[in-house]
């Protein structure tokens, strides 16, 4: 059996999600019509928004059904663009986030004429306070990643948001990484900001919490203006019609239910499982760097520079031992190219191209971390040997 080093990418589907997405498939009815089965659906899809609601701190009314973390990301991004106030052309972009948010503000950028100011990450991958409020001021909106998707680094989110708010600039959270593994709060973080600034939107994705591939939510504030993606029968607030997934909101709710409970004492063993991955690589392989920040990332993420090695190289050999890893966001990682967050962190392009991501997840046991350790140092003399050449 593969030892799975990747849940970053995605992870399993729970049981939770499974079994509720199979009770809500065999409802018949779209949940948009006014007969009995639709409005069965319709409080099967009611039902999901509220328990979504409660795990992420917002009210029901404010939660968006998505086709992931993608579509959340862009429809928060464009549509706080399109709707910005007059006068404002600026997007607030720290280096490092996902190339979903990138992309999206690159498309804005050449598409329509915005204006981008980027903010450079702390050493740690980390998005520094003082220097993202420094580029708020008359911003159209910000956008910010709080759990990198690669390092694994937490920022400080009120803080962020804080900052966001009073400068009255439109924030954009990409919670995708942070979701269930984190404690996110939309209300919280939010504070006591103006109501169409601060924090109006966060986006999270489902199937890397258990949920099925092709689910996942944007919380948009009840107060915040913000331009729908796709127009049609004006399901959800205007923000994003078309038929719901009853199905995949339920099996999204229940993940996330799921994730929310046990995620303090999940926390807890994956920490536990990073510390021995740790020890075991500084012991095995010295010269291996753990990047990000120590302490303050996500709990299963390890990240790791070797030096001398090539990263797809590692992946290549590690594979061949039936232990699978990544060099990087599963959307970029099928491209040979060095890993833009690692340059933000300031490292070269050579280190850019010598990194590889472990991550775990419920799944995960001591019994992989062993069988990783226990074929890594071969694979990186092969790696250094094969560099060398």
């Amino acid at each position: 059996m593969t030892a799975y080093f990747d849940h970053a990418a995605t992870t399993p589907l729970r049981p939770e999600a499974r079994a509720a997405w199979l009770e809500a498939v065999d409802v018949v009815g779209n949940a948009s019509s006014v007969h009995g089965p639709g409005q069965r659906a319709r409080r099967l899809l009611e039902q999901a928004r509220e328990e979504v609601a409660a795990t992420l701190d917002c009210d029901p009314v404010e939660v968006v059904f998505t086709s992931g973390g993608t579509e959340s990301i862009n429809l928060a991004v464009k549509g706080l663009w399109w709707a910005r106030r007059a006068g404002s052309d600026g997007i607030v972009l720290p280096d490092g986030e996902h190339h979903a948010t990138m992309d999206a503000v690159e498309w804005l950028r050449t598409a329509e004429g915005a204006g981008v100011t980027a903010v450079p990450l702390a050493e740690t991958g980390a998005i520094p306070v003082h220097a993202f409020a420094a580029a708020l001021p008359g911003a159209a909106l910000a956008t910010a990643m709080i759990a990198n998707n690669e390092v694994g680094t937490v920022s400080d989110a009120p803080a962020l948001a804080a900052a966001a708010a009073a400068e009255a600039v439109p924030l954009h959270i990409d919670a995708v990484g942070a979701a269930g593994t984190i404690d996110v709060r939309f209300a919280t973080w939010r504070g006591a900001g103006r109501a169409a600034a601060g924090l109006v939107a966060l986006s999270v994705s489902g199937h890397k919490i258990g949920a099925p591939v092709g689910t996942g939510a944007v919380v948009v504030s009840r107060h915040a203006a913000l331009s729908p993606l796709l127009h049609g029968g004006g399901q959800q607030r205007g923000l994003r019609s078309g038929t719901q997934d009853v199905a995949g909101a339920a099996a999204f709710a229940a993940a996330l239910s799921a994730a929310e409970r046990g995620r303090e004492a999940e926390a807890a063993r994956l920490t536990g499982l990073r510390r021995r991955l740790v020890d075991g690589l500084r012991a095995a392989i010295p010269q291996a760097e753990l990047l990000g920040d120590p302490d303050r990332r996500l709990p299963g993420n390890v990240h790791v520079h070797f030096p001398g090695a090539a990263g797809e190289t590692l992946l290549f050999l590690l594979d061949q031992a039936d232990v699978a890893v990544s060099t990087g966001s599963a959307c970029q990682a099928g491209v040979a190219e060095p890993s833009h967050v690692v340059r933000a962190l300031g490292r070269d392009e050579r280190a850019a191209r010598s990194v590889l991501r472990f991550t775990m997840g419920r799944t995960s046991t001591a019994d992989e971390v062993d069988r990783l350790l226990a074929v890594l140092p071969g694979a990186y003399a092969r790696a250094v040997a094969a560099g060398s050449r």
